[in-house]
């Protein structure tokens, strides 16, 4: 007869380091989870879409009082890579908004979510950025350009074009 030897599967060392990766990531995120409970960043709510899942949160901005996005209220979708906080979470609008930093698909240009991520931010801070840009805009580095020029050029119109926007998409 034959005899077959049977060997265990065992995951190879770049399945085990993706493993470590992710628990690093999900002890980290739900740190960061019980922190905004604690300590939430004002006017800013955020926290997972489906409790199964620690990777995928929804973010919500109240438009600043000091911008054409007053009594807006902001949906974000944030979603948390598995080597996070290695690499920044990727954020993105679902409300539609007028603003020379976020595009058509709710893209956002902060330089935060990109070259200057670093892994000691948290979503916390992140949201209180966005929070800033909102306030104060970067036309010189925009996502939308016909949004900036105006921002430049006619501030009057733009943030009236801001306001509409912001009563019909966001409240």
């Amino acid at each position: 007869k034959d005899l077959k030897l049977r060997i265990p599967k065992v995951p190879s060392p770049c399945a085990e380091l993706a493993i470590q990766k992710k628990t690093m990531a999900l002890k980290r995120i739900k740190k960061e989870l019980q922190d905004l409970g604690t300590n939430p960043p004002e006017n800013c709510s955020a926290g997972p879409m489906n409790p199964s899942d620690f990777f995928k949160w929804q973010a919500t901005i109240m438009g600043p009082s000091d911008s054409p996005y007053q009594d807006g209220v902001f949906f974000l979708e944030i979603t948390f890579p598995q080597d996070y906080p290695f690499k920044p979470p990727k954020i993105k609008f679902q409300t539609k908004i007028y603003h020379c930093n976020v595009n058509d698909k709710g893209g956002i240009c902060l330089d935060i979510l990109k070259d200057n991520w670093s892994p000691a931010l948290t979503i916390s801070k992140v949201l209180l950025s966005i929070c800033s840009l909102l306030t104060d805009p970067n036309p010189d580095d925009p996502l939308v350009p016909e949004i900036a020029k105006l921002y430049k050029e006619n501030r009057k119109k733009h943030d009236k074009t801001a306001q509409e926007w912001t009563t019909k998409y966001a409240r």
